[in-house]
């Protein structure tokens, strides 16, 4: 479980910074057809708060890692 949760919190956040900083999520919707959803997703008010709840997750589960050795 707490490798679970960890992997879960990395790989979210690393998906959010490719998405916040890289054309990556431009380039992911236009292959899908849901151009239209740029608009909404594609904005820092959306992509940052995403950002820090994954760095929030990340962080609680390298600390329950420490906490039970």
């Amino acid at each position: 479980m707490k490798n679970r949760l960890l992997a879960f919190g990395i790989g979210g956040t690393v998906l959010a910074i490719l998405c916040c900083f890289t054309p990556l999520l431009p380039i992911v919707l236009t292959a899908l057809g849901l151009t239209g959803l740029l608009g909404i997703l594609y904005d820092d008010a959306v992509l940052l708060p995403i950002l820090a709840g994954f760095l929030i997750l990340t962080g609680y589960a390298l600390w329950r890692q420490n906490k039970q050795k």
